[in-house]
């Protein structure tokens, strides 16, 4: 089976943590047997002027190899902040020449579409135009953000309904899409997995050695610096421990870039966090487990989820996680021995913390359960989607090719 993978968060030579969770998942697909797939990973056109932040995406290269797996980066038009309800419509035309030129060395049988909107919208409208059967798979914020703007909803239905076949990495995602109106049955849950040869258990010393951290407790949040995320409520959370604990010893890494660096550097500063606190920024991925190791509990204040892979990650390197309620989160963190779930509001915050920090907890046990969830496992999943995919649509081409005769 030949499949092309279409979606923008594809990590490439700019940004290459984007979208590691895709790059997993499809680099497992790739050592299945009778499989190839090649990548195509649109890019915003950005004129040859060098200004803000935008100016980066000049600088993706066309063409690369990632871990094995060729990938293109086409362009496309995109106007940023207006005109979000064409995003899909532009995407779509903008990279139709590159697909047609790609399809006369690779005529692929399957299109795997990542993020509803507006890739996966722009993936139907390409299988129409090549004939071929389209697979969507839902991340989490495509759903459960752009299902309340304003025109945008109606653009998620259109493509969910007409794709072939839906993934959802957390059955709460999945059900958030059956609201949508999607027939159940059309819907295939594989949640993300973790790579046990990347992220492992290790000696707390030997790892804070190598992080640069000194003795003491260690908390860790990684993520991308957004609202959503709950950085903020994470710091007042910590202030409050360290009123209530007297402990001079609690310290908290945060690992990710955003647009909230500068409010959450200055928020440390208001609270008297300075000398508690560390921003160290974006990092390589596989840097984390070095972090995993050294922390004694890892957090995540999130308001909104699909499966985070950080949680995941985490416990297979045996790091007990404390996180809030949201999306498929709870069905990661599932059994008392794994974590602490709670309320997402500081206070709470702080109480499911402190109670993290004062328990024993058994880390290869939490480590050997997070090893069931595997890339392998997922891979093998998503053959099968594949599969049923191209049977359904051969089957209804057929008989609509039937009935015309």
């Amino acid at each position: 089976m030949k499949v092309l993978v279409f979606t923008s968060l594809f990590p490439n030579s700019v940004w290459p943590t984007q979208g590691v969770f895709i790059k997993e998942r499809m680099l497992a697909f790739s050592k299945l047997a009778g499989v190839a797939l090649k990548v195509v990973a649109p890019v915003p056109y950005f004129p040859p002027i060098k200004m803000g932040r935008r100016w980066q995406y000049r600088q993706v290269v066309r063409k690369e190899v990632v871990e094995g797996m060729e990938v293109t980066h086409p362009r496309y038009l995109m106007t940023p902040r207006i005109g979000m309800s064409l995003y899909g419509l532009l995407l779509c035309l903008s990279v139709m020449p590159h697909l047609k030129r790609l399809q006369k060395a690779f005529d692929f049988d399957v299109i795997d579409s990542h993020f509803v909107y507006p890739d996966g919208f722009a993936a139907v409208l390409l299988g129409k135009i090549f004939k071929k059967p389209v697979t969507i798979s839902a991340r989490g914020s495509d759903v459960n953000v752009y299902k309340d703007l304003r025109v945008i909803p109606h653009l998620l239905k259109y493509a969910l309904k007409r794709a072939d076949r839906v993934v959802a990495v957390s059955q709460a995602l999945a059900d958030a899409i059956e609201g949508l109106g999607i027939a159940k049955g059309k819907i295939a849950v594989i949640p993300n997995g973790v790579d046990g040869s990347k992220f492992f258990m290790e000696s707390q010393d030997e790892a804070r050695k190598r992080v640069g951290l000194r003795s003491g407790k260690v908390l860790l949040s990684i993520g991308h610096l957004t609202r959503n995320k709950g950085f903020d409520l994470l710091l007042h959370a910590l202030k409050i421990l360290v009123d209530l604990r007297k402990d001079d010893d609690l310290q908290l890494i945060i690992i990710g870039e955003g647009a909230m660096q500068g409010e959450l550097e200055q928020l440390v500063v208001s609270l008297g966090l300075h000398e508690r606190v560390r921003l160290v920024g974006a990092m390589p991925h596989h840097h984390l487990r070095g972090w995993y190791n050294a922390a004694d509990v890892f957090c995540l204040a999130s308001d909104r989820e699909g499966w985070p892979n950080v949680v995941v990650e985490s416990l297979a390197c045996g790091t007990p996680v404390v996180a809030t309620k949201a999306g498929g989160i709870p069905e990661i963190v599932n059994a008392s021995h794994l974590g602490i779930l709670t309320e997402r509001n500081p206070h709470a915050l702080a109480i499911a913390i402190g109670e993290a920090l004062d328990r024993t907890w058994d880390r290869e046990s939490i480590a050997q359960h997070a090893r069931r969830h595997s890339w392998d496992q997922a891979a093998r999943d998503l053959a099968t989607v594949f599969e049923v995919a191209r049977a359904n649509y051969e089957r209804t081409h057929s008989a609509v090719l039937a009935g015309l005769l």
